[in-house]
């Protein structure tokens, strides 16, 4: 796994696999454990498929009370348990252990409630993110984040690594569209969080629920809200002589008070794919492209999009179109959303990169990008929220040219550093996973980190759900909790112990 370096396998649960195996059946009886080599190779990575890792088995639970019982099962008899939803994640969140259940959702896979009044949809964490938007889509609502997925990744998986999407810039990511959960606790313990309110009184958990990456619980079921669809949707392409332009201009529409439903930005490599791939209509004669799509009355439609045009045109636009129908709309979006297939017709391998930055470093961190293109020898290709900042840079490589895997990925590295070093934050929505795990350093420092695996143990103090995740060195539980005691003296002795 390219010197990947994941947590040991434990030997008493290795020794134990057909015993584990048959204990597991009597849990989720039928089809429901899978065991074999062959059956369980389509598990063995998620959409990072340059990391891959047989299971110890995969179960495929089709009810809470089943969940309920493996996780209690896993935690009496110390095993790993690792949850999955469509294995999208781009950042090896899902990635098993060797010595681990994997926990699939799949079958979880039902709409339980559609309250239109209310403006919310509880859902099972199998159901798409699309399926949500076309249960709902009669009364004229949708769900308002949408990944480039959005047609396979599910509801549970968006809600582990709080996924984003083209309309997150004005409608936020997952995190500002769940109102509630039910999950399962590694004990056994099915809790529900939040509910069709709006919010809940005392500490936010349900805030550390979303993006926590499966290592805080297993979530059987989300409610999320709905909104009604604006009465006017427009896109615009805007294309520039250079990706510094068109980042520029991105900063000067957010400085002008527009806020778009939407602003994405492609270079000329991802334009050219994509229209090679979809055909929607892209120019082709421009380094950079600008997606801006406004909503709202249509009279606000139309002053937006002249004060949009009015910005791009000052920074030198080399071509500007606006949709005349929804149909034209929607051929722009669907020509971004297939950039990452796309780039499967010109590159047999390539990672999709994640990272935040402040949208005005916009043009530096495009420059540099370009500079370390030049360095490892791969080529790069954007494709990114330019509207919040979050880039998706896509590093092309071949894995059967030895030695190109590793310069992919110290490529990834040295980008991700970048965005820390101008303000930004590794990831703005594939989450961490093991991608950016041995990073983590680069952005938190030894005490942050602490305090972020004592909440894992306050949830599960024996580190079963999803180790090797997130945390560069996950310590023990009682490691954390101790109390240092250096030259005969506590720390802070002026304080009140209890």
């Amino acid at each position: 796994m390219s010197g990947l370096v994941m947590p040991a396998p434990k030997a008493d649960v290795l020794a134990r696999r057909a015993q584990i195996i048959a204990e597991l059946r009597a849990i989720v009886p039928g089809e429901g454990v899978i065991d074999t080599e062959a059956e369980m190779r389509p598990f063995e990575s998620d959409g990072v498929t340059a990391y891959r890792q047989l299971p110890l088995a995969v179960v495929l639970p089709s009810t809470t009370e089943q969940v309920s019982k493996v996780l209690a099962y896993a935690n009496a008899n110390g095993i790993p348990v690792v949850p999955r939803g469509a294995g999208t994640s781009l950042s090896g969140g899902a990635l098993p252990l060797e010595d681990g259940i994997l926990l699939g959702m799949g079958k979880f896979n039902r709409i339980l409630d559609i309250d239109f009044a209310n403006r919310a949809v509880v859902a099972q964490p199998g159901v798409t993110n699309l399926g949500i938007t076309h249960a709902v889509a009669h009364e004229g609502f949708y769900y308002a984040p949408d990944p480039s997925s959005q047609i396979a990744c599910t509801i549970g998986g968006n809600v582990g690594e709080n996924s984003g999407g083209v309309h997150c810039l004005k409608y936020g990511l997952t995190t500002n569209n769940v109102l509630g959960v039910e999950m399962v606790l590694i004990t056994g313990e099915i809790v529900r969080i939040g509910g069709k309110h709006l919010d809940s009184g005392g500490l936010d958990l349900l805030g550390l629920i979303v993006g926590s990456e499966g290592l805080l619980g297993v979530v059987t079921e989300v409610t999320v809200r709905i909104l009604k669809k604006p009465e006017t949707a427009r896109a615009v392409l805007l294309g520039f002589p250079s990706s510094e332009a068109a980042g520029a201009c991105v900063a000067a529409i957010i400085a002008a008070g527009v806020i778009p439903g939407g602003m994405e930005m492609m270079d000329k490599m991802m334009v050219h794919a994509a229209e090679a791939f979809l055909g929607a209509g892209y120019p082709l004669d421009v380094e950079a492209l600008l997606i801006v799509e406004l909503d709202g009355p249509e009279a606000e439609v139309n002053h937006l999009i002249d004060r949009v045009a009015e910005i791009g045109n000052g920074l030198g636009c080399m071509t500007l179109r606006a949709s005349t129908s929804e149909e034209e709309r929607v051929a722009f979006w669907a020509g971004r959303k297939a950039a990452f297939p796309a780039v499967g017709r010109i590159s047999p391998d390539y990672l999709c990169m994640d990272g935040t930055i402040p949208r005005k470093a916009l043009p530096l961190v495009l420059k540099r990008m370009e500079e370390m293109s030049e360095k490892y020898g791969l080529r790069c290709g954007n494709v990114f929220h330019a509207g919040d900042g979050n880039l998706h840079p896509l590093i092309c490589y071949d894995a059967n040219v030895p030695g190109e895997l590793e310069k992919a990925e110290a490529f990834g590295a040295d980008i991700l550093l970048l965005c820390v070093e101008v303000g930004g934050v590794l990831t703005g929505e594939h989450g961490v996973g093991v991608e950016k795990r041995d990073l983590m350093p680069s952005m938190f420092n030894e005490i942050d980190l602490a305090h972020q695996e004592r909440l894992k143990c306050a949830f599960d103090p024996e580190a079963l759900l999803n180790p090797g995740k997130v945390f560069p060195v996950l310590h023990r539980c009682a490691e954390l909790g101790r109390m240092h005691v250096s030259g005969g003296k506590l720390p802070f002795p002026d304080l009140p112990r209890f």
